[in-house]
C-alpha cells in the first residue's frame, strides 16, 4: 500500500471590522480584533480552537504516542499564529507537544497567507523568511518542504521556492494538471529552455483530491453514494492502490474535525480507528513530506505555466480574483508597495501586510453555486459587495496614512 502523508492547513484570518466612508482619516484601527460583533477575530479564534484545534490536538497526540510510526504535518500561518499568542496559547502549547514527539513536520508559507508570489516576488520571499523565523522562535524548527496559501503553484513557484533552498514543494493535483497521470508519486518541475544548468531537484507532492475531498468535504453528505464513511472502508480504497503509487497525499483544512465535519458526523471516531485500520497490514506506513521527498524519486515532470489552486472546482485563481471588484482591491493594494516600504511607520507595514491576507480577497468573491457554503465560512459580510467598500474604505485610510508620513 502507498505510504499516507497527512498535512493539515491551520489558518485563521484577522477580520476587517465595519469600516465606513466616514472612518477614512480618523480610525486606523482596522481589524475586528476584540469588539463586541459576533465574528470578532477573537471569539472565532475561541469557538475553532474549542470545536476543532484542541480535541483534534488531544486526539492526535493520543495516536502519535499510541503508534509509533504515525506521522503528520501541518503549515501554520503567521496570522493564525499570532492570534494563538494572543488569544488561545493553550492551543498554541498543544501544537508544541505535538512537535515534542518529533514525528510531525512543520511546513514552509507565506507569513499572512498572501498571494504575493502573483503579484510581489520580492515581498512574496520577505514574507517567507518572516514565517520560518516565527516557526524557530516558536517551536526551534526549521521547514524544508514549503506550500504557498491555498496551493497556489506554478512552474515559477516551484523554481523560486528550490532557490530558496526548500527539497519539497506542494500542489494540487488537478486533473487539468496530471492528465492521465497519478498523484500517487512524486514529480518535478520541468527545466527552463534553453538553460543550461541540471533538471531541477525539487519534487512536487501532488494532493489526491478525491481521497482528500471524501473526509473533508463529503464525510457528512448523506446525499453521498458512501456514506456513512468508515475507517476500514477507507483504507480498502487506498489499499486498491496498492502498486499504483508510492504515496497518497491527504491534504486537508484542520478544521475539517469539528468545524466543517462537527463532533457528531462521528468525523473524530473516524480519525481515531484510521490508524489501527492502516497497521492491520505490517507494509503499510505514514510519511511526513520530508520524509517522502527523501525516500521517493520523481517519475518525470509535471508542467504547470498557468497558477493552479485547492479552491473551488475550478482550482484556479478565480476564488480571490474572479471579478473586477477583488481585482481592483488586490491591485491596488500592492500599487503601495513602495511607499508602504520608503515610510519608517512599522504599523503601517503591518497592517497592509494584514491586507494581504487572501480571505479578504476570498469574500468578495461572486461564486456562489457549487462552492457557496464554502465562501460564506466565518464571512463577517452580509455580501461580495460589502466586503469590497469595507476593504476599499481600509484601502483608502492606509493612502491617507501614508501621506501623513510622508510630510512627518
Amino acid at each position: 500500500m502507498p505510504a499516507i502523508c497527512f498535512y493539515f492547513q491551520v489558518h485563521q484570518p484577522r477580520r476587517l471590522k465595519r469600516y465606513r466612508i466616514f472612518d477614512i482619516g480618523r480610525d486606523p484601527l482596522y481589524f475586528n480584533d476584540r469588539s463586541d460583533g459576533k465574528l470578532n477575530n477573537k471569539k472565532i479564534v475561541e469557538k475553532v480552537a474549542g470545536k476543532a484545534y484542541l480535541p483534534t490536538n488531544a486526539l492526535m497526540l493520543e495516536l502519535l504516542q499510541a503508534y509509533p510510526e504515525f506521522k503528520i504535518s501541518f503549515s501554520l500561518s503567521g496570522v493564525l499564529l499570532e492570534q494563538l499568542e494572543e488569544y488561545s496559547p493553550e492551543t498554541l502549547d498543544s501544537f508544541k507537544r505535538l512537535l515534542d514527539t518529533g514525528r510531525v513536520e512543520l511546513l514552509a508559507e507565506t507569513y499572512y497567507h498572501s498571494l504575493s508570489f502573483v503579484y510581489s516576488r520580492e515581498e512574496f520571499k520577505r514574507q517567507v523568511k518572516l514565517h520560518a523565523d516565527k516557526l524557530w522562535d516558536l517551536f526551534g524548527v526549521e521547514p524544508h518542504v514549503f506550500r504557498n496559501t491555498e496551493l497556489i503553484y506554478n512552474n515559477e513557484l516551484a523554481k523560486a521556492v528550490e532557490e530558496m533552498g526548500y527539497r519539497g514543494v506542494l500542489a494540487e493535483g488537478a486533473d487539468s494538471v496530471l492528465g492521465w497521470r497519478s498523484p500517487n508519486f512524486l514529480y518535478r518541475p520541468p527545466q527552463n529552455p534553453g538553460s543550461a544548468d541540471m533538471a531541477s531537484k525539487i519534487k512536487i507532492l501532488l494532493k489526491n483530491y478525491r481521497l482528500s475531498d471524501d473526509i473533508a468535504f463529503r464525510f457528512s453528505s448523506r446525499e453521498w453514494s458512501e456514506y456513512p464513511l468508515h475507517a476500514d472502508r477507507y483504507v480498502q480504497w487506498i489499499s486498491a492502490l496498492n502498486g499504483s503509487g508510492d504515496l497518497v497525499n491527504l491534504f486537508m483544512d484542520y478544521e475539517t474535525f469539528g468545524e466543517h465535519q462537527w463532533a457528531d458526523t462521528g468525523i473524530f471516531e473516524f480519525l481515531r480507528a484510521l490508524p489501527a485500520e492502516v497497521y492491520k497490514h505490517p507494509d503499510n506506513s505514514f510519511i511526513t513530506p520530508s520524509e517522502a521527498v527523501a525516500n521517493y524519486r520523481s517519475v518525470g515532470e509535471i508542467d504547470v505555466p498557468q497558477f493552479v489552486s485547492w479552491a473551488d472546482v475550478e482550482r484556479d485563481l478565480s476564488a480571490w480574483l474572479h471579478n473586477p471588484m477583488q481585482r481592483d482591491a488586490i491591485e491596488k493594494l500592492y500599487a503601495l508597495e513602495p511607499k508602504v516600504l520608503s515610510s519608517s511607520d512599522e504599523t503601517i507595514l503591518e497592517d497592509w501586510r494584514r491586507l494581504q491576507t487572501s480571505d479578504h480577497f476570498y469574500y468578495m468573491c461572486t461564486k456562489w453555486w457549487n462552492d457557496g457554503d464554502v465562501h460564506k465560512y466565518f464571512n463577517p459580510y452580509e455580501s461580495p459587495y460589502e466586503a469590497f467598500i469595507t476593504f476599499m474604505n481600509v484601502l483608502n485610510d492606509l493612502r491617507v496614512r501614508l501621506e501623513r508620513s510622508a510630510h512627518v
